[in-house]
């Protein structure tokens, strides 16, 4: 025997057992569990073990060798062994398992020219795409920009800047001009700036501080001419009677622009100049300048108040029908219908009630209650309470001059059980009755009888703070009420 080949294998042995073991093997994170040998959780060559006298006998495997299960039970019957041999896996079932780590199974081809359905809508994609929105705007919007921008941008229109210049005229002294208020702001103003301006001073009671504005923003060559200061001025004189119409009122009419017009007529009307405002519009017939609709109805309105006018709201009514493009708000009808009624003329409010509802709009309870109040003075009580049945089947919600004119409605028809629905629904709704709803309510009752009924209104008429007027009281006393 060679003694070097012995000398170097024991020291090769002894230094191997010298050696100081990993920090992993003499610190295990966690004691190694005991195998469970109830459950098959190894695999082995070739057939089942049943004999395993060590448990630390080292399996050499191969992954050319067939895969079958192993039992290492000791107690293991035959039953088990013929459940066993049933349990094997198939040649497909590994293959699929093993497909798993794979990739994809394979499948078997099916039909290759068969169509899918398209998939479901959804809404965000269905939805239109907006326009985007230009760098101009995104940078003017956000607030961080907003105070970049210049000091013109920001206080030309800004309504709180401008109401606070007009304060500040104001206050100015007598003595002082406007200019002194005005000079340090000039430079960051532009054209129509002012108006708002002149107005609130006009409000304010301060004419000749707009008028010296007005005549201050003439020498500004950037702020000059404008007709929005100028119909905004002359609005203001109008209607404080500060305003004088030229001779040559025909002229005028020719050269002044259709806004100026417009606001000489408003300022007249709610100054109540209104034989000036006539003047006016009819200046602006014979020039054949057409206005707004809205300036027409409006002196219609005003002089419509005054019974001496009436052939005036006649001549208005009828240049009104003549016009192809009327253009009237639903307050706008409204006015002219309640004219109209004053004056006898129900066929124009039915005319002009159809018109509104030709266009497609929609009356409002104002308007309805006008129509049952024009149809009751006519005396057709049917037509009028077909008007109340559609606002019923409109769901409308009366109001308290609609449920004074119904009750009247049905005062006149004698219809008192619809009369004492409709008493009661005004103080569901939280309505106070008036007088005349008192006083309709008790005549019904005492006409028909009910004296019971006619007492028990008066007391409530009495605790409301009302008095019978004597008509109805002598209706009482003669028939003992």
């Amino acid at each position: 025997m060679n003694l070097s080949k012995v000398y170097a294998k024991v020291h090769f042995d002894s230094a191997i057992h010298l050696r100081k073991p990993p920090k992993y093997l003499s610190y295990p994170r966690c004691t190694k569990l005991p195998p469970d040998f109830g459950i098959d959780t190894f695999i082995k060559s070739g057939n089942e073990v049943e004999d395993h006298p060590e448990m630390d006998v080292q399996i050499e495997w191969s992954s050319d060798d067939p895969v079958e299960r192993v039992a290492f039970s000791d107690n293991e019957n035959d039953e088990g062994k013929d459940e066993d041999e049933h349990d094997v896996w198939e040649a497909d079932e590994i293959e699929a398992i093993s497909s798993l780590f794979q990739g994809r199974i394979p499948q078997k081809p099916g039909k290759l020219n068969r169509r899918r359905p398209l998939p479901l809508p959804l809404p965000h994609k269905i939805r239109p795409l907006g326009l985007p929105t230009t760098k101009k705007h995104v940078r003017s919007s956000s607030p961080a920009a907003l105070s970049r921008l210049s000091i013109s941008k920001q206080v030309y229109k800004d309504p709180v800047f401008l109401l606070n210049l007009a304060r500040e005229i104001r206050n100015l002294p007598a003595e002082a001009d406007v200019s002194c208020a005005l000079n340090k702001w000039g430079r960051f103003l532009r054209k129509g700036s002012l108006s708002l301006t002149i107005r609130e001073l006009g409000h304010m009671g301060f004419p000749d501080r707009a008028l010296q504005t007005f005549c201050w923003a003439q020498k500004q060559t950037h702020l000059f001419p404008d007709d929005r200061i100028l119909a905004t001025t002359v609005e203001i004189l109008a209607r404080t009677h500060d305003l004088k119409l030229p001779f040559d009122l025909d002229k005028f009419v020719n050269l002044a622009s259709r806004g100026v017009l417009e606001a000489i007529a408003k300022g007249f009307i709610k100054g109540g100049s209104l034989n000036l405002a006539w003047k006016l519009l009819s200046a602006a017939r014979r020039g054949k300048r057409m206005l707004d609709s809205s300036i027409y109805v409006k002196l219609l309105s005003e002089l419509g108040k005054n019974p001496d006018k009436d052939d005036l709201v006649v001549i208005l009514l009828e240049e009104l029908g003549q016009r192809d493009n009327l253009n009237l708000s639903l307050q706008d009808c409204t006015a002219i219908m309640k004219v109209c009624i004053r004056l006898g003329n129900f066929d124009f409010v039915e005319s002009l009630f159809d018109w509104f509802q030709l266009n497609g709009n929609q009356p409002s309870v104002v308007m309805y209650t006008t129509v049952i109040y024009s149809r009751l003075f006519a005396m057709k009580y049917r037509e009028a309470l077909a008007v109340v049945w559609e606002m019923e089947r409109l769901n409308c919600q009366f109001d308290l001059p609609a449920y004074r004119v119904v009750i009247k409605l049905f005062v006149a028809l004698n219809d008192l059980p619809r009369a004492v629905r409709y008493f009661s629904k005004i103080k569901e709704a939280g309505f106070s009755p008036t007088y005349d709803i008192y006083r309709g309510m008790i005549s019904m009752y005492l006409f028909s009888g009910r004296f019971a009924k006619c007492k028990e209104v008066c007391k409530e008429l009495e605790l409301a703070g009302y008095k019978l007027d004597a008509e109805l009281r002598s209706h009482l006393v003669q028939l003992d009420v």
